[in-house]
């Protein structure tokens, strides 16, 4: 038969008890014994001190024979301890309690050479005239710098051991009686916990379960073990059936992308789902309870809402959360007869698709207009041709050469939008290698050296030493590189500076293009890596407005980033970070 439960609880703790309480006395004697012999060992080291002074005196007047025997014999009284003198060879001229004629040499103990070596020292062992466990404690009497005798001092240790026998009785008394209570206190403690349990169990016991009895030699936990095991088994049926259910169902909502709403007939929100938590910056804990209005914040979807429930006709609208420039498609029908008067509600956020298409319309807006200026000044080409101007050579051949200028702009935007496609769709494979950033700065400066000498400019480098090799695309890395000096050499006057360089940072290596030109304006610097985007003024030349979207997915393509600082007519910094190669 087990145990019964205040027994399984309440013999541990006696034992815990018992066994804290006993292991704290042994280590609470120790330490007061050894304690205790340090404090001794300190109190005869201060007195053999205070001895040698006036041994060495006595010693150094050759007063070693009764003189010095009458004085430690004195001094042993008085200090309660046994005084030995000994010289060098070991020899006992001195001896408080026997005659030094008759005592052994003690050149051998270990104290006594510790003291003629000039150090003091302390020893616990028998002694072999007293036939006692002694204390002894030796400094060495010095004249000069030579040891001309050692005073030692010992006490025997049955004061000691008496000292800390008083002590650990009083100890004792104090563990049996704090180990009484603690027992006491244990006992009323399960008792009292557990008294719920035997109760319940005693209940238990007097109530059939299902028609089956309940085993009266078990305790009180098995009792309660096997009277929750019948009922258990027939709820769980039921129990599995529903949280089957229940799973299924909170697996569809929580991995919907469109918002779920229910809102009972009073307009309190009974459930709502991750999406729409996320639609509406709350969690469920939040607005469970509360009213429709007070959670949306938007009147239109009330309304579908009122509107649902005054038709009983399912209702759709679609609307724009102002704040979050969010757009909804939101539906609402009312539900079955599992929950009269509520209606669901679902949202599907339309927001991704309003921006695509908007980005659709303004690419096709930015096309035609890049497509429209060379288009026109070739269409004006030709008929000038057409018209006339085809019978002057000088002329003609200027217009073809216009014409060929313009038809390389298209080719060229052409190009670069078909280039800026593939990498945008992840088809430009790279083939990354491990380069230094000089290199990369190097290359890159070669090709534009010409050009910007050509327009009046100075190009420096400026490369920090010993800089770690980064993992990219040679090519594609120094195609970014051009991209930048090119455009500070079209914005830059004759007589500027463009500096291009390198430097590390806590995430990675920067390469940067800064130049002396006239800047871009702070409303336009953010814009400036859009497709197509030309700043006003300060970017108003020449060019498809594409170089620096390429680079910006270039240089996000090799896992860095790329940004811009300038001042009107203060000059530009283009840089971006390319991560340590691992």
């Amino acid at each position: 038969m087990r145990q019964s439960l205040f027994t399984r609880f309440t013999l541990p703790y006696i034992i815990l008890i018992l066994a804290v309480m006993i292991g704290l006395n042994l280590a609470v004697s120790s330490t007061q014994k050894t304690l205790y012999t340090r404090n001794l060992e300190t109190r005869l080291l201060a007195e053999a001190r205070g001895l040698a002074f006036d041994v060495g005196r006595m010693i150094n007047t050759n007063s070693i024979d009764t003189v010095l025997q009458e004085y430690i014999t004195s001094k042993a009284s008085l200090m309660d301890s046994r005084i030995t003198i000994i010289l060098p060879d070991g020899t006992v001229v001195g001896e408080s309690n026997a005659n030094p004629s008759e005592m052994e040499n003690h050149l051998q103990r270990s104290e006594v050479q510790s003291a003629l070596q000039g150090k003091e020292a302390t020893a616990t062992r028998i002694s072999s005239t007293l036939g006692q466990q002694y204390l002894y404690a030796a400094v060495p009497i010095k004249s000069g710098e030579s040891v001309i005798a050692v005073t030692r001092l010992s006490i025997p240790l049955t004061e000691v051991d008496a000292s800390v026998w008083a002590l650990n009785k009083a100890i004792i008394w104090v563990t049996l009686i704090a180990s009484v209570l603690a027992v006491l206190i244990a006992i009323w403690i399960t008792n009292w916990t557990t008294q719920p349990v035997r109760q319940l169990s005693s209940v238990i016991k007097k109530t059939p379960l299902a028609g089956k009895l309940i085993n009266d030699d078990i305790d009180e936990i098995s009792r309660l073990n096997q009277a929750f095991n019948n009922m258990s088994h027939q709820l769980h049926t039921q129990i599995a059936e529903l949280t089957g259910e229940r799973t299924k169902l909170a697996a569809v909502l929580n991995n919907m992308a469109d918002g779920i709403l229910i809102a009972g007939q009073d307009g309190t929100i009974q459930l709502i789902n991750p999406a729409a938590e996320q639609m509406f910056k709350t969690t469920s804990a939040e607005v469970i309870g509360r009213s429709l209005v007070e959670v949306v914040r938007h009147h239109q979807l009330v309304e579908l809402w009122q509107r649902c429930k005054e038709t009983g006709e399912p209702q759709t609208a679609s609307y724009e959360i102002s704040l979050e420039k969010m757009f909804v498609q939101a539906g609402a029908t009312m539900m079955d007869s599992g929950m009269p008067g509520a209606v669901l509600l679902i949202l599907q956020d339309m927001t991704r698709i309003r921006k695509l298409e908007s980005l659709r319309r303004e690419f096709i807006s930015n096309v035609s207009h890049e497509l429209r200026t060379p288009l026109a000044s070739m269409k004006a080409l030709t008929e000038t041709l057409r018209e006339g101007a085809v019978e002057d050579p000088p002329a003609a051949q200027r217009f073809l050469e216009r014409m060929d200028i313009e038809i390389d702009t298209l080719s060229q935007m052409v190009e670069e939008m078909l280039e800026l496609s593939r990498i945008e769709s992840g088809r430009v494979p790279l083939e990354n290698r491990l380069v230094f950033p000089v290199d990369l700065v190097d290359k890159a400066v070669d090709r534009m050296v010409l050009q910007a000498q050509r327009a009046g400019l100075t190009i420096e480098k400026k490369v920090e030493e010993n800089l770690p090799k980064v993992s990219v695309d040679f090519s594609r890395m120094v195609q970014v590189i051009v991209n930048l000096l090119h455009n500070a050499i079209k914005f830059t006057l004759p007589g500027g500076v463009i500096t291009c360089g390198a430097y590390k940072v806590d995430e990675g290596v920067v390469i940067f293009v800064k130049d002396t030109g006239v800047g871009i304006d702070p409303e336009s610097l953010p814009r400036i890596f859009e497709r197509f985007y030309k700043a006003d003024k300060a970017r108003s030349g020449g060019g498809t407005g594409l170089g620096l979207s390429i680079a910006r997915h270039l240089v996000e393509a090799h896992g860095g980033r790329i940004w811009a600082e300038s001042e009107l007519n203060k000059g530009t910094t283009v840089s971006f970070v390319l991560p340590f190669s691992l």
